[in-house]
């Protein structure tokens, strides 16, 4: 089974690439709740290329690294990544209201999907 999270930004497809895919921006945007922000982000965006981004609780109880590997890249249109013993494919499709960015994933096992999901 694979989880499917997905979103449509009102911005142009260059502009979202760069967002996904630039460590500032990622610093802004990637994390699942306002409890929670991103310090430290890396890219090497490139297939055997390594990211990193550093997920804090605001109330300093918690925090992980979210790091894996890149196994396939197709600038403005898709990235694959492996992190642990887990794939997952992001797709980016223009579409007349915005971009499209629909994340693919193995799940793990310890949370329930729909937490999963909404962590995404």
């Amino acid at each position: 089974m694979k989880i499917t999270v997905e979103t449509t930004v009102n911005a142009p497809l260059k502009e979202v690439w760069r967002a996904y895919n630039t460590p500032a921006d990622i610093m802004q945007w990637n994390f699942a709740s306002d409890d929670w922000y991103c310090p430290n982000a890396t890219v090497d965006l490139k297939v055997g290329g390594t990211f990193c981004s550093r997920m804090e609780a605001r109330d300093g109880s918690s925090g992980f690294d979210f790091e894996g590997v890149y196994t396939r890249v197709e600038p403005h249109r898709l990235v694959e990544y492996q992190f642990g013993d887990r794939m997952a494919e992001i797709t980016f499709n223009e579409k007349p209201e915005g971009v499209e960015v629909r994340v693919t994933f193995d799940p793990e096992n310890e949370f329930p999907v729909e937490y999963q999901q909404a962590g995404w």
